[in-house]
């Protein structure tokens, strides 16, 4: 009976390939393939440090229907290496199903640890880092990305994002409405390259920046934002959340009166008139 082979989850490299470990290096030398998401850049990768190993396209579209067949050489005896395209697997990147499909299986599942863009910001972001959120990539169209980041306004925990260069812009400026202009933030773009830039200050700030030079508009970002302070000022995040959904349904007092009752914010604080 054969003896069934290891899924290896192998981080690779967010920018800089000297960040690849000797280890994973090992790891990709010797399995009988690397389940990529991007063939292409992975081939790369390996053609950098002098590596050539079979390559199979594992992506969000294929993923389904590619887990049984890779469970099944896995049963059979191969081990197989899973890779995405820069960082850590399965963080906002494709391998969760086959990960979970290999455990169902009694497949071994082994990682091997190295780069991740979040745990990177976060660790030079000076924003509290004992307690955190990983919300990944916020939602494309800005009414439901407003409406995740206000489900998030009383968190007080760090809370940290993955986005885009094309979306960048129009994020911080809803993070800066819905979570408040002064809330304290780090926008950290193209960590461990050539143009790494580590932005500090207000997300009203950090907007602006954004918004005016170009530059910082380029790239691959995360986001960290601190979270809600104590419990006055959560209480206010929360009601002004409340306070913006009623406004559409009510009077401004009257939403304002009754977003206090619930969230036990002072009414003045979410509404000036009388």
């Amino acid at each position: 009976m054969l003896t069934p082979g290891t899924l290896h989850v192998v981080a690779t490299p967010i920018g800089n390939l000297g960040d690849l470990s000797p280890r994973a290096l090992d790891t990709l030398r010797n399995v009988a393939a690397v389940c990529a998401e991007d063939t292409r850049h992975t081939r790369q990768l390996l053609s950098h440090f002098g590596l050539e190993r079979p390559l199979l396209a594992l992506h969000q579209h294929n993923e389904d229907a590619q887990a049984a067949q890779l469970v099944a050489r896995l049963l059979a005896g191969d081990s197989l290496a899973l890779v995405s395209d820069a960082g850590t697997p399965l963080v906002s990147d494709p391998g969760f199903r086959l990960v979970s499909a290999a455990r169902a299986a009694g497949v071994r599942v082994s990682p091997v640890p190295g780069a991740c863009a979040a745990i990177a910001a976060l660790s030079v972001a000076g924003l509290p880092s004992d307690r955190f959120v990983f919300e990944g990539f916020l939602p494309v169209k800005a009414a439901a990305r407003r409406e995740r980041l206000a489900r998030l306004a009383s968190e007080t925990r760090t809370l940290m994002f993955y986005e885009s260069a094309h979306r960048i812009e129009e994020a911080l400026a809803d993070m800066a409405i819905v979570l408040g202009a002064t809330r304290r933030a780090v926008v950290a773009r193209e960590l461990t390259k050539l143009f790494e830039t580590v932005l500090d200050g207000p997300l009203s700030a950090l907007h602006l920046r954004v918004a005016t030079e170009a530059d910082q508009r380029k790239g691959e970002f995360v986001v960290i934002v601190e979270g809600a302070g104590d419990d006055v000022d959560a209480k206010i995040v929360e009601g002004q959340r409340l306070y913006a959904k009623l406004s559409e349904y009510l009077k401004p007092s009257q939403a304002a009166k009754l977003a206090a009752e619930l969230s036990g914010a002072p009414r003045k604080a979410l509404y000036g008139g009388e």
